[in-house]
């Protein structure tokens, strides 16, 4: 009898538990933050030096006195969507998130490009650390988040970034197969208006022309396949609503040491319907 109900009791408890997880991935439970009367949790606007330009961010401050994790928040193009829901419950779990807006783009001053956009991380990286005191940033623990161009980004910085480990890239914008079969200018502005692929519109101080010549120029450079063994000792998440990236999830998957995650959702770009699973699958990745 006793052993009967043993079973009976660790059959209920697996089934509650395994009934809790899928739950856990799909909703999420936000409670309200007890201050810290000393340090309270808070937000502060940023103006981070990169290259002869100050640009434009904010923090979102963890509760307490303590150095804080952060996640770096990288926003896609033109950056419509900042992930700032991720942001708000990450600080709830003791984590500083960093927003900022690249050169040229969305107030920042100076040019926009996209390799200008990678060095941006790297500044915003170095100001981190000379601030960190201020910041209350654990510098030994900065995890970089970007989204469609902001992907791109995320992994291209990593390369620069020995001390930062970790990179989340969510729906990354494979800007190399978008031009790889471009030649010409009348071409390349004609792809570039494209609203599939970024549209012409956004608020830059810079050209379609002058922000595409580049990569017409130097398409290796925007190959991240070519980039697998710089990425090989980090931790990557790769996150996407297509499978266009498949061919360089298995590059990088290949070379990868330590830890590399690919998953494809049913979704749209900016995964309007999954931002609880999105989220969940984040904080447990910071949490690895």
């Amino acid at each position: 009898m006793k052993k009967t109900l043993a079973i009976f009791l660790t059959t209920f408890i697996f089934f509650i538990s395994i009934n809790a997880y899928a739950q856990s991935s799909d909703s999420i439970v936000l409670r309200d933050i007890s201050w810290d009367k000393d340090a309270p949790a808070g937000s502060s606007e940023l103006f981070i030096p990169s290259g002869n330009s100050m640009i434009a961010g904010f923090i979102y401050k963890a509760n307490g006195a303590q150095k804080h994790p952060t996640l770096i928040l990288l926003h896609g193009y033109p950056g419509n969507e900042r992930n700032l829901d991720l942001a708000q419950v990450v600080r709830a779990q003791g984590w500083n998130a960093i927003y900022f807006d690249y050169r040229g783009s969305w107030g920042s001053q100076g040019q926009f490009s996209f390799t200008n956009c990678v060095q941006d991380v790297v500044n915003v990286v170095s100001f981190c650390k000379k601030n960190a005191g201020a910041l209350r940033i654990d510098t030994s623990n900065i995890v970089l988040f970007g989204h469609s161009l902001g992907g791109w980004v995320c992994l291209k910085a990593l390369q620069q970034l020995p001390g930062i480990t970790k990179g989340f890239a969510l729906s990354t914008w494979d800007i190399y197969s978008d031009y790889k079969d471009v030649h010409t200018e009348q071409a390349m502005l004609a792809k570039a208006k494209d609203p599939n692929t970024g549209g012409e519109y956004f608020v830059l101080n810079a050209s379609l022309k002058q922000i595409y010549e580049p990569v017409i120029a130097n398409l290796p450079y925007f190959n991240l396949e070519n980039d697998t063994a710089a990425l090989a000792n980090k931790q990557i998440i790769m996150l996407d609503e297509h499978n266009g990236n498949k061919a360089l999830a298995e590059a990088i998957h290949t070379t990868n040491h330590n830890y590399f995650d690919y998953e494809v959702w049913q979704t749209d770009h900016p995964f309007t319907n999954r931002r609880a699973s999105l989220i969940n699958k984040v904080l447990t990745f910071l949490d690895r």
